[in-house]
């Protein structure tokens, strides 16, 4: 996998004149995982759609190698449908089966692996809906991992999840970094975000990008975060309040 995201003075938002989000600048290489820091409508989801080629309004530049994956919040998912595990993991290869055939046997057969890859291979059959909200997470992986992007948007992925979900999720990240996939995680985790390649941190526009230990500094996430913004543990630790929200 080659090619990672270049964005340049990307400007945008739902209508004209007025941006959600404005001066975003940065480059992230194969290989890398981002973490994309900021409070509730700074901007976050605002980058992911004009990733994805959905943002209403947009001016600047977006290079990707191909369409990203993207992995929303699982309490976006809708419950209610009668599907498995395995028929929501599948979905991931429908972009690139045509609407008259089936899906191909190699699809079934990753479909399965992928939900293998993120510990529920037990759960290939479970009702999608009966599943805990981090198990739900971890199939909503296994659908991304399915379409073979080159660059994966996930938002807040990581968020109210239970400790096994957490663990078999930054397992697959790591991989991901191993196979040069380009990541983009939205957290409001300041420590999580730190352990990552680089930070990117928004609030309407772009506050600072770079290396962790160079962007994650006191007055860097007053700027990102302001009211927002609650240092814990003698000052060691940085969260957003609003890490159950959505980001708009």
């Amino acid at each position: 996998m080659n090619g990672g995201v270049t964005v340049r003075g990307l400007c945008g938002g739902y209508g004209t004149g007025r941006d959600a989000v404005r001066d975003v600048d940065f480059v992230a290489e194969p290989g890398q995982i981002v973490g994309v820091l900021g409070p509730n409508g700074g901007g976050k989801t605002t980058l992911f759609r004009a990733l994805l080629g959905e943002l209403p309004t947009r001016r600047g530049e977006v290079v990707l190698p191909g369409p990203p994956a993207y992995v929303p919040q699982t309490e976006r998912a809708r419950l209610d449908f009668p599907v498995s595990a395995f028929d929501v993991a599948l979905m991931g290869a429908y972009r690139r089966t045509p609407w008259f055939r089936r899906v191909a046997r190699r699809d079934r057969y990753n479909a399965r692996a992928a939900l293998e890859r993120v510990g529920l291979g037990d759960r290939v059959g479970v009702a999608f809906g009966a599943l805990s909200g981090g198990q739900r997470q971890r199939v909503l992986i296994a659908r991304a991992l399915l379409q073979e992007a080159a660059v994966l948007l996930l938002d807040e992925p990581l968020s109210g999840v239970d400790g096994v979900s957490a663990a078999r999720i930054e397992a697959v990240f790591a991989d991901l970094r191993a196979e040069g996939r380009t990541v983009l995680v939205t957290t409001h985790d300041v420590r999580q975000a730190g352990e990552w390649d680089r930070v990117l941190c928004l609030n309407g526009r772009q506050i600072e990008y770079g290396r962790p230990a160079a962007v994650l500094s006191p007055e860097t996430l007053r700027e990102t975060y302001g009211a927002e913004l609650i240092v814990l543990e003698g000052g060691s630790r940085a969260v957003g309040i609003g890490h159950h929200g959505h980001a708009h």
